[in-house]
This record gives structure tokens, sequence and C-alpha cells, in this order.
């Protein structure tokens, strides 16, 4: 075979699967800055020194990336930002799913796949740069090893000029969102008995004792991310909830 061909797919692109959920904002601006950058002539990839991540030792600086791997790594590291879990680092998929997706993925003609190409650029060149972190996880009912986690490090956004303080920013404000909707799911409970003598009260009395409920039933904490406007709006939906089993009752 003629060198120029010997490598399969020599212009591999990350497909993902159809009809998959939403990734999140941060994410797909992630994707965006990394597939507009070229991250495989980033300045990172000649001035960090690679280290050798089972013994630490610094290895020989590598040259510059052949085209070949530098498509890979084009494809692989959008690959990588898709299945990113910015709560953990962890990439949520094998070695094997980022190859078959970015087409990087080969076949011999008995039909035996080979996921080389992913893998050596992973284990000879992203690791040891630091980009990624990988662990692998024994199999305790036999002796072989099942495909590794790979963890993203602050290095791996730098490659597309994303700092830890813009990911730090982003987590916040995620944390934040998170809460309060946690919040807004809650729902209070009133016993059958305090809807039966809530059913007597005028609606001041009545809103009076949906108030005492909500502070009982939240957190300090809570009311305070509610705010006075919030615990008014949560009070008009209880109240309005009760006058429609009232109503129901009366039927």
């Amino acid at each position: 075979m003629p060198r120029k061909n010997y490598i399969y797919n020599p212009k591999p692109v990350f497909n993902p699967p159809k009809n998959d959920r939403k990734r999140s904002t941060f994410i797909c601006y992630a994707m965006k800055k990394a597939s507009e950058i070229d991250v495989a002539r980033c300045d990172l990839n000649y001035k960090l020194l690679p280290i050798d991540p089972k013994t630490g030792n610094i290895l020989p600086r590598f040259r510059r990336l052949n085209e070949h791997r530098a498509c890979a790594m084009r494809a692989i590291v959008v690959a990588m930002l898709y299945y990113f879990d910015i709560q953990s680092n962890l990439v949520q998929a094998s070695v094997e799913k980022l190859a078959d997706e970015c087409g990087l993925s080969t076949f011999s003609d008995s039909g035996n796949k080979s996921i080389t190409r992913a893998s050596r650029l992973i284990n000879d060149f992203l690791e040891p740069m630091g980009f990624i972190r990988c662990k692998k996880i024994k199999n305790k009912s036999i002796s072989n090893y099942l495909p590794k986690k790979i963890f993203l490090t602050p290095m791996f956004f730098m490659l597309f000029n994303i700092s830890q303080s813009k990911i730090n920013s982003y987590l916040s404000k995620s944390m934040k969102t998170s809460q309060k909707l946690k919040i807004k799911e809650k729902k209070i409970f009133i016993s059958f008995s305090d809807i039966k003598v809530m059913s007597q009260l005028d609606e001041k009395s009545a809103r009076k004792k949906i108030l005492n409920t909500l502070i009982n039933y939240y957190t300090a904490s809570e009311l305070t991310k509610i705010g006075p406007k919030g615990l008014k709006k949560q009070i008009d939906i209880e109240y309005n909830n009760l006058c429609k089993l009232f109503n129901k009752i009366k039927k």
C-alpha cells in the first residue's frame, strides 16, 4: 500500500449520536471554541513537558504532531467535550465509543475492530501532556481491565482558551440554578384535617396559616433564597390550590 494511503479515514470528524439529549450551555460553548481553534497546533503542545503517567519521569519532547494524529486530536477533543460531565470532570464515554463516533476505528478484512489510532493518541500524547488523566478499573471477577475512565484537566480547556475561572463561574451559576429549582419543586404537605379547618377561615386567615406552614417547611437558607416576592407567589399558588380543592369537596 502506498505510504500516503496508510491511514484509514485521514479526515476524521466527530459525529454525535442522533436524538441524543441536549447539551448544557457550557458544553456547547466549549465545543464551539474547540472547533474554532486548531487545538493540534496550540502553543501548549510545544511548551509543555510530557510526563510518563506511570513513573512521573519527564519524557523526550514530542516533535510536531503529524497531520494524521493532528486530525485525530481535533476530532476527539470535541467528542470528549460532548460527553464531559463538568461536576465530576469525567468523560462519560469509553475510548471505543469516542473512536467509533470520530471515525477513528478500523476493521480488518476478517472484521476485527481496532481502536489503536484513538488509544495511542490518548496514551502517547494527551495523557503525558497533562490534558487528560486516565484511570483503569480492574474487574474483580476476571483479571483483565475494563476500558479506561478519562478525566479532563484544566490544561485541556487551555487548548482553546477556556480558563479554570470560567469553568468555576459556570459551576457556581449552575449550582444556584439547581438550588432554586429544588426549592420550586418542593411541595408543602397540608393534612386533611387542616384543609377542613382552613375551609372555615376567611381568605386572610387562610393565607396566614399557609404562610406559617411554609415557614415551618422551608429551611432558613431556603427562605432567604426564595425572598419575600417568591414567598408571596408560593402563598398565592397554595391558596388557589386549596380553593380548587374546597370546591371539589363541596361538590
